[in-house]
């Protein structure tokens, strides 16, 4: 499942995996099941999309000055990915961030996705170890000099929407304060 967005992106947001009922069915990631729905809506009020919701790719949402994508690629069993799962379409997510040439602003989606990206920035030699950034929601992280400024939130799964660890407040939090700091810089 490719990533999808604005390709001049500011605000990059990392996922976990398509869900087997919801981007696997339609093609498009996050797009079709409850994360779905939560995501976009939080989008929506942020203003980085044109509408609160997503029910197939061609249904008209655009993401403004955001893109979203995932380390890996197909459904894993149980939606939990294996790190070999991760590695195989790791070459695919380090695509994405050497394309994107002007994000400013990362908001991981659970502490897997964290791992992920850190896990890249480790093999690159832009950080000594990934033990120093302990994810936590709404944590941020200045990774290495230069770098964009990482803000961590709970996934949107249904198990953490249905438990209440994670509420639409929580999230529309997250996106508000990315919106806020991308809007304090005005970086082009």
């Amino acid at each position: 499942m490719p990533g999808f967005g604005d390709p001049a992106a500011r605000l990059l947001i990392v996922g976990l995996a398509p869900g087997a009922h919801g981007a696997n069915r339609t093609g498009r990631i996050f797009t079709g099941d409850r994360s779905g729905d939560f995501l976009y809506r939080a989008l929506y009020e942020a203003g980085f999309a044109n509408q609160p919701s997503s029910v197939s790719r061609d249904d008209g949402l655009v993401l403004r000055d955001a893109y979203i994508t995932s380390p890996v690629r197909c459904v894993p069993p149980d939606n939990k990915p294996t790190l070999e799962e991760i590695y195989t379409c790791r070459p695919y997510f380090e695509r994405e961030l050497t394309l994107l040439k002007h994000v400013k602003l990362i908001v991981v989606l659970g502490g897997i996705a964290l791992q992920a990206y850190l896990s890249i920035l480790q093999d690159r030699g832009l950080i000594k170890a990934r033990t120093t950034f302990r994810f936590a929601h709404g944590a941020k992280f200045v990774t290495h000099e230069g770098g964009p400024l990482v803000l961590a939130s709970y996934h949107p799964s249904q198990q953490n929407t249905s438990t209440g660890r994670l509420t639409a407040a929580m999230l529309a939090g997250i996106f508000h304060e990315a919106r806020r700091l991308l809007d304090r810089d005005q970086t082009p």
